[in-house]
């Protein structure tokens, strides 16, 4: 089982974020928070590894690309829900489920009014 947490907006479909290590975070970095439209987070790595790139030698420099590599797989869905908290999303629901579309069928079963935000009117009912 993972643990998601359920982001819901009006009118605006629910957002489900997985708890945990993010792989695509540590390997990807700043594209993988701009690709979750996480801008501010995103934007701020990029800056911090420029400044390593340039700021740092060789040997270091290595160690610390790794070691912000590390810092954001660790901690690259809690800026996700960060960012989502400052687009107006408010933290519905913590839901256990074995993948996103179990969740989400949990989190439409205990929520049925979430459905009319994102599926068509004959199917909400």
């Amino acid at each position: 089982m993972r643990i998601y947490t359920a982001h819901i907006r009006a009118r605006r479909p629910p957002v489900l974020v997985k708890e945990g290590f993010s792989w695509g975070a540590f390997l990807f970095g700043w594209i993988w928070l701009v690709f979750y439209r996480a801008w501010i987070p995103g934007l701020l790595m990029l800056a911090a590894a420029v400044l390593i790139g340039a700021l740092t030698a060789a040997g270091a420099r290595v160690l610390l690309e790794i070691g912000l590599a590390l810092l954001l797989g660790l901690t690259g869905r809690d800026l996700v829900r960060w960012s989502l908290a400052r687009r107006g999303y408010t933290l519905a629901h913590v839901l256990a489920a074995r993948d996103t579309e179990s969740a989400l069928a949990r989190l439409l079963a205990g929520r049925p009014d979430l459905a009319a935000s994102f599926l068509p009117p004959e199917r909400a009912r």
